[in-house]
């Protein structure tokens, strides 16, 4: 039996009935520990919250500049996207939020940790393989895994039996994540995947079809892959993602409606608002195109799919990551220079590029100007590259 529970509190449905089925289950000590990743509480309802539920103490860490320069800066440069589409708003925050858990847990004196994530899906996994990589002698509580509950409907019926405020009710009964990079939503009347979501679920975008009738143009300047300036002004990470968020939102940029494979084998339908990600993304990809090597370029594509499926799938802390992580820094080395983007009713639309590195030659590749390239080189090498297609006629 765990002496002193520390647990990924925030204050939602899950964790509060968590909070409390802890202290009745194990009568130990139990610390809520919530992270600040930009998920716009209010703090202080949170802490009232916790401690009128039963908590020792409650731990309220601002993570947002980590967040955002370790971990969302980091899928940049890799142009990561979950099966091609999801940026991971949520895969990003889940080892950054384990990883501070365990530093409370050290902190308090506990020897275990509890999470909120349910049997059925990926961050339970993420949470628990950032424990085993940080911490292996923690115990692992999972109350999802262990009580008798079998759904929301449960736990808000235990929650209005037992006095828990929380922010769900039947009308609304799908489960929300929200941080700095993105909001995501699943579970409840979305489980349909042929049901289009309501227009009012959406906080981060208006739709595209109330988005402004004219468009507009936003320069974002990158040094070595990272972004750094937003229209010429230099901003740091945090600040430039809420700038960057609130451009593109008002633009109806970064929705994604999509039905994705969970790591643990199911199929699972998931709504995802990532207005700013979206638009650094583009014009990270831009300026790459302009900046970097051919064939570095083709090598990192290629172990792209890789690098997102370890993020996704929980194996931050894990030496592979660690080796391709260094991999894509060393990719990074050139990109750098400045995008200009035209923004239009959902679509990010490159308009300019330009670099202090560029690898592009306007005299080289003009249709107009020789530019000291001798067109007839291409003979011969179109010869050697067509020798195998001829040799394999025969």
């Amino acid at each position: 039996m765990p002496e002193k529970i520390v647990l990924a509190y925030s204050g939602g449905l899950d964790t509060s009935v968590i909070l409390k089925w802890l202290i009745e289950k194990y009568r130990c000590p139990v610390v809520a520990f919530c992270a600040d990743v930009g998920q716009e509480e209010d703090w202080e309802e949170v802490r009232r919250r916790a401690l009128s539920v039963g908590a020792e103490d409650i731990v309220i860490r601002d993570l947002r500049e980590e967040f955002v320069s370790e971990f969302v800066f980091t899928a940049l440069k890799a142009n990561a996207a979950y099966e091609g589409w999801y940026l991971m708003g949520t895969s990003l925050a889940r080892p950054l939020i384990a990883r501070e858990q365990v530093r409370v847990a050290r902190e308090v004196g506990a020897d275990a940790v509890a999470h909120g994530a349910t049997g059925k899906g990926n961050d339970q996994v993420r949470f628990e393989l950032t424990y085993a990589a940080l911490a292996p002698d923690l115990k692992v509580i999972a109350p999802w895994r262990e009580w008798e509950f079998q759904g929301r409907e449960d736990l808000i019926r235990f929650a209005e039996e037992h006095g828990i405020p929380v922010p769900v009710t039947r009308e609304k009964p799908y489960s929300i994540d929200a941080n700095l990079f993105h909001i995501s939503y699943e579970g409840g009347i979305l489980e349909d995947p042929w049901a289009e979501p309501p227009e009012d679920m959406f906080r981060m975008t208006v739709s595209p079809e109330r988005a402004p009738d004219e468009p507009e143009y936003v320069e974002i300047e990158f040094e070595r892959g990272v972004p750094v300036a937003i229209n010429g002004e230099k901003l740091g990470p945090v600040e430039l993602l809420l700038r960057v968020n609130e451009i593109g939102g008002r633009h109806g940029v970064g929705r994604v409606d999509m039905v994705e494979n969970r790591f643990v084998g199911l199929k699972s339908r998931g709504i995802y608002e990532t207005p700013g990600g979206t638009i650094l993304q583009v014009a990270h990809r831009a300026l790459e195109h302009l900046t970097m090597d051919r064939e570095v370029m083709h090598l990192r594509d290629s172990l792209v799919p890789k690098f997102a499926e370890l993020i996704y799938y929980g194996f931050w802390f894990s030496p592979e990551m660690e080796a391709l992580r260094a991999f894509i820094e060393e990719t990074q080395k050139s990109v750098t220079g400045t995008v200009r983007l035209k923004l239009y009713k959902g679509n990010v639309m490159v308009v300019g590029r330009k670099s202090p590195v560029s690898l592009y030659r306007r005299e080289l590749a003009s249709f107009d100007e020789a530019g000291g390239y001798d067109q007839k080189d291409a003979e011969g090498f179109i010869k050697l590259q067509a020798l195998r297609l001829k040799l394999g006629r025969r």
